[in-house]
């Protein structure tokens, strides 16, 4: 199958408009119709006759018909929901693939093999997104069909509602009007055989003499002549109207309800039949997108699975090409060294004095993080090496003189420059100064005593991620840690204020060495939680690159100028998406912290709108290109992310 636009299907089957009394059982087991099974058809036959040809049959079909359009109805409003959300789907993932293949094709992003591949990804992509489409599109067209469908069904039942309803009650008019005129010529006869046979109940005629009681009993025969001619006309009627019911009116009504019927109930099951094979269709289209049919003359040469896409990709033969890119820079010749030349008038020959030995490379950089007590003469004299303080090491400057070349033991082999976890091992108190565990004192002289061995403030979230390899600043875990161990039940967490002093000690603690901070002992923060809470806060706010990035800003303020709820949120939800890896790990575990924190709400007394007016200048920066007009936007984005934490972000 090629990856075509979904067609219509052009042969599916049909049901017949049947009556409902044509029905026949189907056969058990592929056996042949036998005369016991053909006797339990006409037996069902005669019972659905006497049901649908009695008084009750046309009101019984008028409410199965209801039965049946109400099912188109709602069958085709559950296609038009479904072709909406898959339409829905298909643009959000052709936006986003658009943003992701003009972010490739940008020149800071890799070329190559990873330029190609990822271009393909991008066309079987877009491939997907044209299936997505035309199901939607074939959804929508089923729905319309089917609900003008149920709309005309829906006039004819009216129709034949009042149609057949009419004649119904026509015949029960007039039986109604019989009786009554049975019952008036039953009284009446009744009078005059009393009258007649002398009874004058009790002397009622005896006063007016014989005379008067006859011309009475000739009255009453009159009446009781004219009551029964009335009473067989009426009769004569009933019986009229009755026999053209039965022999016109409900076999008419009958049939044409029987037949809107099988139209609606046919019309319903040939438009699941169609969604039935689109969707299969669909799957299948998306498949072979993914991963094509061959054959053996074109498997070589045919499209490629994005499985094989993603294959093709080739590290090493991207880097080597990228730098041989640069060959012909000038800049890519190895430079002379430079000589020393006296000169003449000094006494100079002209000659070069000895060049001294050029120190490594790796030497030079570990003078350039070598704490004052250290001397670079320590270090070029011919003695033997001096040893250096490690990146990760918390070697404050100290007044001691640096250990004895005697005394130093060289690291085993493998050992990285700094320690992985675990405390740096303690130097003997009479080579090195270690600071006790601990809080720091809280002196004016503390930060001399921390250098910063590796700063985390001032720094980028990608440089952070690419020197310690973790997504999320370890400075940023610690501090969520403590608040949710220490401050959820706070009162105005995040909005209050903490101590000056203690956000500048323990940000010489993270910028000397992170790794050897632990707030799971609030010693370490002096109990002083909305500290911890205004040291985070810093941290982002000396973000060079704000969290939501300078270059996605002003599409976040974009998109918070959404009135719709949901086209506010799956926009923020793209953008959140096209962040880098650094900033989007870390973006998700702030929003996960929030929404701890908003679960607390009648403790803490921070909801969502409360922390987006604390986080929103703070996430997306002061001086991104925006202006002060924009503050109400920039909590509107914190806002709406925290509303819909889990419809962005997973919880694992």
């Amino acid at each position: 199958m090629s990856d075509s636009a979904l067609q219509e299907p052009s042969a599916l089957p049909t049901l017949p408009d049947a009556p409902l009394s044509a029905g026949r059982s189907s056969p058990s087991h592929g056996a042949e119709p036998t005369q016991t099974q053909e006797a339990i058809s006409d037996e069902l036959k005669t019972r659905l006759d006497k049901i649908i040809y009695s008084d009750i049959g046309i009101s019984t079909l008028l409410t199965r018909l209801k039965q049946s359009v109400a099912s188109a109805r709602d069958f085709s409003t559950f296609l038009k929901k479904r072709g909406s959300l898959e339409e829905e789907h298909a643009q959000g993932l052709r936006k986003l693939s658009r943003v992701i293949n003009d972010a490739s094709q940008r020149t800071e992003n890799r070329q190559g093999t990873y330029s190609s591949s990822y271009k393909e990804i991008h066309r079987i992509q877009e491939r997907m997104v044209d299936h997505g489409l035309q199901f939607a599109v074939s959804l929508h067209q089923m729905s319309d069909d089917l609900h003008e469908l149920a709309g005309n069904i829906e006039r004819g039942r009216k129709q034949w509602k009042q149609t057949g309803l009419a004649a119904e009650k026509k015949v029960v008019d007039a039986e109604s009007l019989a009786e009554k005129a049975k019952s008036k010529y039953e009284s009446l006869a009744e009078q005059y055989d009393r009258v007649r046979t002398g009874d004058k109940q009790g002397g009622k005629f005896g006063l007016k003499g014989h005379k008067s009681a006859a011309q009475h009993e000739e009255e009453l025969l009159r009446k009781v002549q004219n009551a029964d001619s009335d009473y067989a006309a009426k009769v004569q009627a009933a019986q009229t109207a009755r026999q053209e019911l039965v022999s016109t009116h409900r076999p008419q009504a009958v049939l044409n309800l029987q037949q809107l019927i099988a139209e609606c109930d046919s019309g319903l099951t040939l438009q699941q039949q169609k969604f039935a094979t689109f969707s299969e269709k669909l799957l299948l289209g998306q498949g072979i997108c993914i991963k094509p049919l061959k054959d053996d003359a074109n498997a070589s040469f045919g499209p490629k699975s994005l499985a094989e896409v993603v294959r093709q990709v080739d590290n090493q033969k991207d880097l080597h090409e990228f730098i041989l890119s640069h060959e012909g820079n000038p800049g890519a010749v190895a430079s002379e060294q430079i000589k020393y030349e006296r000169h003449p008038v000094l006494g100079g020959t002209g000659a070069s004095a000895p060049a001294a030995p050029a120190q490594p490379a790796s030497q030079n950089k570990r003078l350039s993080i070598m704490p004052q007590g250290f001397s670079a003469s320590n270090v070029s004299s011919p003695t033997p090496p001096q040893p250096q303080p490690h990146n990760g090491d918390r070697l404050p400057q100290s007044p001691y003189p640096p250990p004895q070349p005697e005394t130093f033991t060289p690291p085993p082999a493998g050992t990285p420059p700094y320690p992985v976890s675990g405390p740096p091992v303690p130097e003997p108190a009479s080579q090195v100064h270690v600071p006790m565990a601990g809080p720091p004192p809280m002196d004016k002289n503390f930060q001399a005593n921390l250098p910063p061995l590796k700063p985390v403030f001032g720094v980028s979230l990608n440089d952070l991620y690419a020197r310690d390899g973790t997504a999320v600043p370890f400075i940023v875990y610690q501090c969520f840690q403590a608040v949710e161990l220490f401050g959820l039940d706070l009162e105005g967490i995040y909005r209050l204020s903490g101590s000056a002093n203690h956000i500048n000690h323990m940000k010489a603690l993270f910028d000397n060495d992170s790794s050897q901070v632990d707030f799971t002992n609030p010693e370490n923060f002096y109990h002083d939680v909305n500290s911890v809470a205004g040291l985070v806060k810093q941290f982002f706010r000396d973000l060079p690159d704000p969290l939501f990035t300078n270059q996605f800003y002003h599409q976040f303020i974009e998109a918070a100028r959404f009135d719709d709820d949901i086209q506010r949120r799956d926009s923020l939800h793209a953008l959140i998406n096209s962040l880098p890896d650094a900033h989007y790990a870390t973006l998700r575990a702030i929003i996960l912290h929030l929404n701890k924190i908003q679960e607390h709400y009648t403790q803490n007394r921070m909801n969502a709108g409360n922390l987006a007016i604390c986080f929103g200048p703070t996430l997306m920066g002061a001086n991104s290109g925006g202006n002060i007009a924009d503050a109400g936007w920039q909590v509107r984005v914190i806002e709406t992310i925290l509303n819909n934490t889990f419809q962005i972000f997973d919880d694992d």
